[in-house]
């Protein structure tokens, strides 16, 4: 029960990397808090995370809508008085990716959930961090920070690598005062969302991708961790290399 007691916020919990990952914190015995837009997927999860023994609760909300999760995140301190670690896993990519298709809708939408929630999301938690004078937060980013394409498209490439120097940022802006921050960043890897994709990859290609619990392994690995030590940037990546050319969606298409 290495999160015993502890008060973990996930957020974009209710599929995929986050809600593993809820699951995970819950059976190390963590009071396990998940923010998402889908009420359904909240309920869902909630019952999963009962059903290991912990006591969820679930928020429904916006990431980038501030006032929203100032709101939600003082909830949180009233029920239990702390927050340990925050896990801004809330984000999506585009159906469209390329320069000259993607709308001004899904830019935004894009970089609202990716970026401006995870900033949203760390102010609401940090005052309280700076109270106890300790604290975890987990940024998750995506390869296509660093090698950015028209595979994962524009946007998400921008918005994540948003995230790395946000996170490297933390760490200085933070420094010494008992709060650290990492980032994740993987490879492709196997959640629903792949279905949103213009061509989505089909079940062989699946099975060669970096698996939900993997991802969700590392954030445990940073969030157990001694306080003591931080890891500021853990990189996750299939072994075997596949062939995406297929994949990308032609302009004229």
């Amino acid at each position: 029960m290495k999160l015993k007691d502890q008060v973990c916020i996930i957020t974009g919990g209710g599929s995929g990397i986050g809600r593993d990952a809820a699951i995970k914190m819950a059976q190390e015995g963590a009071n396990v808090v998940i923010f998402g837009r889908t009420r359904s997927k909240l309920i869902s999860v909630s019952s999963e995370i009962e059903a290991v023994g912990g006591t969820p609760m679930a928020c429904m909300l916006d990431v980038a809508d501030d006032e929203a999760v100032q709101h939600f995140v003082g909830l949180v301190l009233n029920k239990y008085g702390r927050i340990d670690v925050l896990v801004n896993n809330a984000g999506h990519s585009s159906h469209n990716r390329r320069l000259l298709n993607t709308t001004p809708e899904e830019t935004r939408s894009v970089i609202d959930s990716n970026l401006i929630g995870t900033f949203f999301c760390t102010q609401a938690v940090v005052p309280a961090m700076l109270k106890t004078k300790s604290g975890t937060i987990i940024n998750i980013s995506s390869l296509a920070a660093v090698t950015p394409g028209p595979f994962s498209g524009f946007a998400y490439g921008a918005a994540k690598a948003g995230v790395i120097n946000f996170t490297e940022f933390l760490n200085n802006d933070l420094r010494n005062t008992g709060i650290r921050a990492s980032v994740i960043i993987p490879g492709e890897v196997a959640t629903p969302i792949l279905d949103k994709r213009p061509i989505p990859p089909d079940a062989d290609a699946r099975t060669t991708m970096v698996d939900v619990a993997e991802t969700s392994a590392a954030i445990l690995l940073i969030a157990t961790l001694p306080q003591r030590s931080n890891i500021p940037e853990l990189v996750i990546r299939p072994t075997m290399h596949r062939d995406m050319a297929g994949e990308v969606v032609e302009l004229d298409d």
